[in-house]
């Protein structure tokens, strides 16, 4: 994956490893990929001391029509909803000038001591409202 100056956007041309025998990309793969895209973008984030552990609650992938083996595509970060606890992204991946696919990942925000539902923190939540989609 190369990156680009952006945390949160990544382009790539589908590797042979994430095809299946009709040239087709993995379903799998669109959301390993949109995975490493959140983390990316996630990692420009501000230091919040007693910061809650996050973890996804919902992953939904929508085709609009597969990538092929080595096809260049486009991997987007985007902030689409921000609750009390939980955090809404989108990942947008497109080719040329076409939407391929969105993944959409919601993260639950917990407590890092008893792993119940935590509130985001102020500062994280200031973060995110500049990437609201």
């Amino acid at each position: 994956m190369s990156q680009s100056k952006r945390p949160g956007v990544t382009e790539i041309h589908v590797p042979f490893r994430d095809v299946d025998m009709n040239g087709r990309m993995f379903l799998a793969s669109y959301i390993s990929y949109a995975e490493s895209v959140i983390a990316s973008f996630w990692s420009a984030r501000p230091e919040v001391e007693d910061e809650p552990v996050y973890s996804a609650s919902k992953i939904t992938c929508v085709l609009h029509r597969p990538l092929h083996y080595d096809e260049p595509a486009l991997f987007t970060a985007a902030v689409d909803k921000i609750g009390v606890r939980s955090i809404g992204f989108l990942v947008s991946i497109d080719t040329g000038e076409e939407r391929a696919a969105e993944v959409e990942i919601i993260w639950q925000a917990r407590s890092g001591e008893d792993q119940q539902p935590a509130p985001l923190p102020e500062e994280t939540r200031d973060w995110l409202y500049r990437f609201l989609d």
